[in-house]
Parts: structure tokens; C-alpha cells; sequence
């Protein structure tokens, strides 16, 4: 009996499997690409990579709102999983995959988005409400 509630139970600091994350759980970064980067993964220069507990840690980036759209109209913006996981990477984007940038093969596009989950891994450890500036992760 002991056993099974101790299966059933998450570890200290972990939520549960069915934990829906409240907006105070997110963490967002602000990030964009250097003028002279060469390995920037996605195809727009700039967005928000978040993280998010949802059953485990889940890093994505967001693109920006286009500059040009009018406050009036509304904007849902398009994001990716990031992660050096390949089925998740492949498939759990399908259906915003052209926010990636061009690679010629999956071990590519891992190697391009791996910093970047490294990165929205740190950013899954700040306290709630903490504001991480350019360049402190």
C-alpha cells in the first residue's frame, strides 16, 4: 500500500500528472537572434522562449506580434516545442514547423534547438515572477 501512494505521489517540487499550470507557473524570456549568428534555429529573428510544468518541464518559443498588424486585429501567435527529443521535436510540431528555420536533417535541427532547451530548462528554475534580463540565464 505504501508503495503504490508512493508511485502515485509526486517527488518534492514536481506537480502532478493532471497539474493544469496557472499563469503565474509560465516563465518567459524575451530572446532574439544576433546580427551575425549563424545557428539561430527559427525562422523569425525574434520571440519569447517560455517554460511551463505540464506533466514535465515544456520549453517553447512564441513568435512576436508582426509589427505591422493594427492593435484591432487579433494576433494568435504560432510556437514550437524546443527539445533534443526527435519524436517530439518532428511530430509535436506539426503544425507550426515553419516557425523553424531550413535543416537538412533532424540531427541538424537538434543541434541548432539544443541550447535553447538548455536554456528554457534554466528558465523553468527561476521563482515565480522573476524577471531574467538579456544575457543572465
Amino acid at each position: 500500500m505504501m508503495a503504490q501512494m508512493a508511485v502515485a505521489m509526486p517527488l518534492a517540487g514536481e506537480q502532478g500528472l493532471f497539474h493544469f499550470p496557472s499563469p503565474e507557473e509560465v516563465r518567459v524570456q524575451p530572446i532574439s537572434r544576433a546580427e551575425n549568428e549563424t545557428g539561430w534555429p527559427f525562422s523569425v529573428d525574434a520571440g519569447v522562449l517560455a517554460c511551463v510544468w505540464s506533466g514535465q518541464k515544456v520549453v517553447s518559443f512564441l513568435e512576436n506580434r508582426p509589427a505591422d498588424l493594427e492593435d484591432s486585429q487579433t494576433f494568435q501567435p504560432r510556437h514550437v516545442i524546443v527539445t533534443t527529443d526527435p519524436v517530439l521535436l518532428t511530430f509535436g510540431n506539426m503544425a507550426d514547423r515553419e516557425l523553424f528555420g531550413p535543416a537538412a536533417s533532424i540531427e541538424e535541427r537538434i543541434r541548432q534547438v539544443a541550447p535553447f532547451a538548455a536554456l528554457g530548462q534554466k528558465l523553468c528554475d527561476q521563482p515565480a515572477g522573476a524577471h531574467v534580463g538579456h544575457g543572465e540565464l
